[in-house]
């Protein structure tokens, strides 16, 4: 009798690794948040029914040689997946009177994402000044979305839920002082990033720059560069065909590569010279664009949209790095340049601290709580003009922020 081995996944998701000498993969998969495999490695009973098993009896025995071991390789590979791709059993988590974050592992660039949604959320519980705990287990929600939150022993998915879901439960607002005109420009420039602007991203990130994104993977053990290999080509593959359905993907990298300009520059024009998109005050919609523009500048090194965002657009990198040295001072950039910091930042400011794959954050007690003084000597603050990233900042009480957000 004849043996399949195979990945089956919770999710409707069956990857047959020993009869064939590619990977089958059929994958239902949303625009919001990517790929995480994981299920269990199955052998199964292949009845005989003249097919292609039954081909091998008239083969020459080096070829039925080739194809047992081909079968055998895969569903090593199999197995490697399994016990190295967060394939693991759950933890209890303790929700109550907590927000637990569930989102992809750090990469190992010094990013705390490669996915921009996941940078988005955790980026708005820093700004709200929410304390919460971050659980990288790979595992996606019930929804097949990834991040996802747990409060109370309550599951919520999607960004856009979970920002409307700590709203009602907590009663933060970032979007308190908007006006109604505000809050429509900024829910359609929300659109506009995460169902357009996202999947030129998408395929500079997972198709163009593949190699790049690859290396980033933070992927330890035996054989951990061909696993990178298998789950980034497994990406690109979901990432064509979800692009090519969403429309985007059936026009020409030149193309693409357009409309990825025109959101940069119309993110740009809106923008201006003002601290952030919607006036002196941050919003939601700065967690947005933020987890999507950080993308282009840190994680897709020698790209068409970081020379954009490094050299045209510079209002943008400035608006970037305003954000991460205000709600992220635990993230340094080794490449930072003379355009974005004072010559006489000192070594211990660009010392990388390695993010934390369980920990509790408050803005409050790991930032604020030192005072403003403290902060800015800490923190660069001036491009080489001489003029302030943190702009208006240096005049602005924290008290303000921090009410900001009740």
């Amino acid at each position: 009798m004849y043996w399949g081995v195979g990945l089956v996944s919770s999710r409707p998701c069956v990857v047959d690794l020993s009869r064939n000498q590619t990977l089958s993969l059929c994958w239902c998969w949303g625009s919001e948040e990517h790929c995480s495999v994981y299920g269990d490695i199955v052998a199964f009973p292949l009845q005989d029914y003249g097919g292609v098993m039954s081909g091998l009896g008239s083969d020459s025995w080096w070829k039925k040689t080739l194809y047992l071991t081909g079968g055998a390789l895969l569903a090593a590979a199999a197995y490697l997946l399994h016990e190295l791709l967060a394939i693991r059993k759950e933890q209890e988590v303790d929700s109550k009177d907590a927000i637990i974050l569930h989102q992809f592992s750090r990469p190992n660039n010094g990013v705390p994402s490669l996915s921009p949604f996941c940078l988005k959320m955790e980026t708005y519980l820093r700004m709200a000044d929410l304390p919460y705990q971050n659980y990288f287990d790979g595992k996606l929600s019930p929804q097949g979305k990834m991040p996802w939150i747990e409060y109370n022993h309550k599951r919520v998915s999607g960004t856009e839920f979970i920002i409307d879901f700590l709203e009602e439960k907590l009663g933060v607002n970032l979007n308190k002082h908007l006006n109604p005109h505000q809050r429509a420009v900024s829910r359609a420039v929300t659109k506009m990033v995460e169902e357009h602007f996202y999947w030129t991203l998408a395929y500079c990130q997972w198709v163009d720059n593949l190699d790049e994104t690859q290396k980033m993977l933070n992927i330890t053990g035996p054989l951990s560069d061909l696993l990178k290999w298998i789950l980034c080509h497994i990406t690109k593959g979901i990432v064509k065909r979800e692009m090519y359905g969403q429309g985007i993907g059936r026009f020409s990298e030149e193309e693409i590569y357009r409309l990825m300009e025109k959101d940069m520059r119309s993110l740009a024009g809106l923008l201006g010279d003002k601290k952030y998109l919607m006036g002196p005050k941050f919003s939601t919609l700065d967690a947005t664009v933020f987890g999507h523009l950080a993308q282009a500048m840190w994680t897709l090194p020698g790209t068409r949209p970081e020379r954009l965002i490094k050299g045209e657009l510079i209002n943008l990198a400035m608006y970037c790095e305003r954000i991460r040295r205000k709600f992220w001072p635990e993230w340094h950039d080794d490449n930072d340049n003379a355009t974005y910091e004072s010559d006489d930042s000192g070594e211990d400011s660009r010392m990388n601290t390695p993010f934390q794959d369980f920990s509790y954050y408050s803005r409050t007690g790991t930032f604020e709580d030192d005072g403003m003084e403290n902060s800015i000597s800490q923190t660069p603050d001036t491009d080489f003009t001489g003029h302030s990233l943190f702009d208006s900042d240096v005049d602005m009480d924290e008290f303000t922020d921090h009410e900001q957000c009740k």
